[in-house]
């Protein structure tokens, strides 16, 4: 038996791949980060799971092990709440901990809002720097944009939508004369991509509870 990583859509329901609803579908457990947001995605797709269990960030080293066990017996689907799991959430513990127990793992890709950005950024990236989220508090989030000014590579920066305004005005402050490219709700109706300098995306507004992601391009 075996976990299997599987990618679910990151906005548009449609974005699931057939590979991703027939493990879905067999899987004797799926875990994701949430219930609620676990059901959402499976009544979308149409999936009726056998059982159902979560890993977050509350989750403890003994639901680790368990869920260890649970693939050593089962095969077992792991999500996110949207996108490629294992990447930037709880769910990496889980692989590595697979690996350390001689788990087969197996990935099933698919969106990821990371490579959708890239993709329609109109730029192109031959190397760049992930950073994630920033901290939501201004001590820490002042000293990631800090290490994000000094970085020479490209860089990409994730943000909830309830702090979208927030990013294009520390957008604005620190990278006033860098071109960025900023990716809002990607694959919903209301899609938006914006290529602008930091200084000028305020322009763009507003920005209320969109999801972005953004690529800072290297200073000149």
């Amino acid at each position: 038996m075996a976990l299997f990583v599987v990618a679910t859509p990151i906005g548009n329901t449609g974005d699931i791949t057939t590979r991703a609803l027939e493990q879905l579908r067999s899987a004797d457990l799926i875990i994701g980060e949430e219930l609620k947001a676990l059901r959402q995605i499976l009544k979308a797709a149409g999936v009726q799971a056998r059982a159902m269990d979560q890993l977050n960030e509350h989750s403890r080293p003994a639901d680790i092990e368990h869920f260890v066990n649970e693939c050593r017996e089962k095969n077992v689907a792991l999500v996110s709440d949207c996108g490629t799991p294992g990447f930037c959430d709880p769910g990496a513990d889980l692989v590595a901990a697979c690996y350390d127990a001689e788990v087969p793992v197996h990935a099933l890709p698919g969106a990821s809002s990371l490579m959708a950005l890239l993709s329609v950024c109109g730029v192109r990236v031959d190397a760049f720097t992930f950073f994630g989220f920033l901290p939501a508090k201004n001590e820490q989030r002042a000293q990631a944009l800090n290490e994000l000014k000094r970085e020479r590579r490209a860089c990409i920066v994730m943000e909830t939508p309830y702090r979208c305004a927030k990013l294009v005005e520390d957008l604005s402050t620190n990278f006033g004369d860098r071109f960025c490219v900023l990716a809002l709700n990607l694959t919903q109706e209301k899609e938006r991509v914006v290529r602008a300098f930091g200084r000028d995306l305020a322009k763009h507004g507003p920005f209320d509870d969109a999801e972005p992601v953004v690529l800072i391009l290297p200073a000149k």
